[in-house]
């Protein structure tokens, strides 16, 4: 269940196991999260979103409708017991930990995307460094940490240069006056996401998979050896059935003890014309922004904003997010944004996925991977499919236990 990239990959990768796959998706493929994020292959950013400056953040958020950070005061009542859980996993100490987590997946994530791309996907995947830009180097200290951390945890090969004012104008010419220091990031990668996602549908099609769109599972249950889905009304007999249908997993999950809750943290996108090209993906993290190459312009993204997984699009964090990027673009045309986009990124407390078996036979979940679905995606969907098939989960997957 859920046709976006993580739903996809475990599907892909059962496929390689020798199953017949069948995807169920209520709206469509990347109708999720992941269409319009940034694309951003990137392992050595990857680390839990609860950490004691996002707490700071989201205290402050409350007074200022334009943070980066939005938690709406009307969606406290329905959401406070997942943000006072939130808050208590904001320590360095469990930070540190989910670093350490996410280290063996993490590690996975390039091999996995190049077995995708050798089996024939054909989604472009375009190598880059990553260039993060600041206002002066002291700001930059919070992010060399978080690269270095994660780097001993996985021992991931990431080499980071710094960059003066004019080596930023030469790696990123539109960058204004602003910004006067830099970081590069070396051995990411990053791709269009809806282009992407729609060429794994596409490939596990041709494989032999369905993928049905527009219908609903309302329910489930798991008897020895089956797992029957109510599908619009009819059922529906499988060996195997793994709930990957991101911030709306646990509508499904919970009757399987899985208690670990996901909440939708959106965010929005939209893409600009650019005078120049955007040679390379650009992060201002002073704005919480993300800045991705498309033909004739860039895309941008941002905001994390706990809401609803179904509400609407609202203009204003648009124009929140044209705002704080504006001042270090000066030379874009913030006129007139189009493709502007939201998505449901499935969040957990804890900041690490949901990854493996239920207490329902046959039952799996493979979520609340928050802000690195598209990056953990094919990593995810690799280890999973292994795990269904030999009911060993790896060693990579145990702090992601959906049990917990």
């Amino acid at each position: 269940m859920g046709a976006g990239i993580v739903g996809l990959c475990v599907a892909w990768f059962l496929q390689d196991e020798g199953f017949r796959v069948t995807v169920y998706d209520r709206r469509g493929v990347a109708a999720g999260a992941s269409a319009g994020n940034a694309g951003w292959i990137s392992p050595a950013m990857v680390a839990p979103l609860p950490e004691p400056s996002v707490l700071r953040y989201g205290l402050v958020s409350l007074l200022r409708p334009a943070s980066p950070l939005r938690i709406a005061p009307a969606a406290l009542p329905a959401t406070w017991r997942f943000l006072t859980a939130f808050a208590a996993h904001c320590t360095r100490r469990q930070w540190l930990a989910g670093v350490a987590g996410y280290a063996g997946l993490n590690s996975l994530a390039l091999s996995s995307y190049q077995a995708l791309a050798e089996a024939g996907v054909a989604g472009r995947i375009e190598n880059a460094a990553m260039v993060a830009a600041f206002d002066r180097p002291q700001q930059a200290g919070p992010l060399r940490h978080e690269l270095q951390s994660v780097a001993a945890a996985g021992s991931l090969d990431c080499t980071v240069d710094e960059l003066t004012a004019a080596d930023l104008r030469k790696e990123q010419p539109l960058l204004g006056s602003r910004a006067s220091y830099g970081l590069r990031i070396h051995g990411q990668k990053f791709l269009q996401p809806l282009d992407f996602v729609q060429s794994l549908a596409a490939s596990v099609r041709s494989r032999g998979g369905e993928i049905v769109t527009g219908e609903r599972v309302s329910a489930l249950n798991s008897r020895t050896g089956v797992v029957r889905l109510d599908v619009s009304g009819r059922g529906e007999n499988f060996d195997v059935c793994v709930l990957a249908n991101g911030a709306w997993i646990s509508e499904l999950a919970r009757s399987a003890g899985v208690r670990v809750p996901v909440l939708a943290g959106r965010g929005y996108s939209f893409t600009v014309k650019t005078p120049e090209p955007l040679p390379r993906p650009l992060y201002l993290p002073a704005a919480r922004v993300a800045c991705t190459p498309v033909p004739g312009g860039m895309r941008v993204a941002g905001t994390m904003e706990f809401r609803p997984a179904d509400d609407p699009l609202d203009q204003r964090r648009i124009r929140a997010i044209v705002r704080s990027a504006q001042p270090y673009l000066p030379g874009v045309d913030w006129s007139a944004p189009a493709d502007a986009w939201v998505g449901p990124r499935p969040v957990t407390a804890d900041g690490l996925p949901i990854i493996g078996g239920t207490r329902a036979d046959g039952l799996f979940v493979a979520g609340g991977h928050g802000m690195w679905g598209m990056t953990l995606g094919p990593a995810t969907g690799r280890l999973l499919a292994r795990c269904i098939v030999t009911g060993r989960p790896d060693a990579a997957l145990a702090p992601f236990d959906p049990l917990r």
